[in-house]
């Protein structure tokens, strides 16, 4: 989580699949953990969404945005390809596919191979 941070709007390179599942992992966690604390400092809003979780929601935009396109970017796939979100379910589905896809082996255009590297 704090390795795909660090890099927050870096959207040049490649990023592993465990830079990205180890991001989406703790960034759920923390939507939870947020949600609790809305709960209990009574944060909610008439419509059930918590003042917390939608600041923390809005901060990690460009981090979740970032590491998607070097994850993309780890399969050989354009970074633009992200916008496949946009297509109701359809586009989730592939894109969850695209996540889950061992990357390129060895360098592409988008850099060197992050596995090689020790990361």
């Amino acid at each position: 989580f704090f390795e795909a941070l660090k890099k927050y709007a870096v959207f040049n390179g490649r990023a592993r699949r465990k830079e990205y599942w180890m991001f989406t992992l703790f960034f759920i966690i923390f939507i939870f953990a947020a949600a609790i604390v809305d709960v209990v400092l009574g944060t909610t809003t008439e419509d059930g969404a918590g003042v917390l979780v939608t600041v923390f929601i809005l901060a990690m935009i460009i981090p979740n945005i970032s590491v998607s396109v070097r994850r993309l970017h780890d399969l050989g796939k354009s970074g633009w390809l992200y916008l496949i979100n946009l297509i109701p379910f359809i586009g989730a589905i592939f894109f969850l596919v695209f996540m889950c896809t061992e990357g390129n082996r060895g360098n592409n255009n988008y850099g060197p191979d992050p596995k090689a590297a020790g990361n």
